[in-house]
């Protein structure tokens, strides 16, 4: 049987000036920096057999899979699986630096980082992100597909396949802006996990790449 290849691609830098944690908020796009960040992704996916291209039903997301899609003719789906996790931070200012986290009264919201008891649970996380990988992988089959995640749900969905403990340091994430994470199949069983970052170029500019808040 042929192989079957889905790449999981984390959407370009968000406009986000206010520096919030944007998480499942409506309305926050690309940058411009950002929908170049898209473009280099399609670039770098313009010689593959792509065949199916689904996205997270988010503004930034839905950016990010449409000039992968133009390139292939393709139609962008939406699949609810591969949203943003939901968080209690939604909407404020929060970064490790800032003092949120060692503020008394955010402290009953972090009191459990394995589940985590801040947001959705890991688990949940990696079963849905699952659920869509394989879809995508059957109506792919021996070709490729391109799904548009974000990052915690992309990590999440590597850790869980590649067995790992799913609560984890988010500083140590790999899982870049516009990063490509492929995971390639020989029938239904997953045989190889890759990673590139076509964008890098345009990250190692941006100012808040380092900080992307609800990615």
């Amino acid at each position: 049987m042929s192989e079957t290849v889905v790449h999981v691609l984390r959407h370009g830098e968000v406009y986000n000036p206010d520096g919030i944690l944007y998480g499942r908020l409506p309305g926050f796009r690309l940058s411009e920096l950002g929908v170049q960040m898209a473009k280099a992704a399609a670039q770098a996916l313009a010689e593959r057999t792509v065949v199916h291209v689904v996205a997270s039903p988010l503004e930034r997301a839905q950016q990010t899979a449409e000039p992968i899609a133009a390139q292939f003719g393709l139609p962008v789906g939406v699949d609810e699986r591969l949203i943003e996790s939901a968080n209690w931070f939604e909407g404020k200012k929060v970064s490790p630096g800032d003092g949120s986290f060692r503020d008394p009264r955010n402290w009953w919201v972090l009191r459990d980082p394995v589940t985590p008891s801040w947001g959705e649970a890991y688990r949940v996380i990696a079963e849905r992100m699952f659920g869509a990988l394989h879809a995508a992988r059957i109506a792919a089959e021996g070709r490729e597909a391109v799904l548009v995640s974000h990052q915690l749900p992309i990590w999440t969905l590597r850790r869980y396949v590649e067995r790992k403990r799913l609560w984890h340091d988010p500083r140590k994430r790999q899982c870049g802006l516009a990063s490509l994470t492929s995971f390639h199949f020989d029938g239904a069983k997953i045989v190889g996990i890759g990673y590139s970052e076509p964008a890098a170029h345009l990250v190692s500019i941006s100012p808040t790449a380092r900080t992307a808040k609800g990615a």
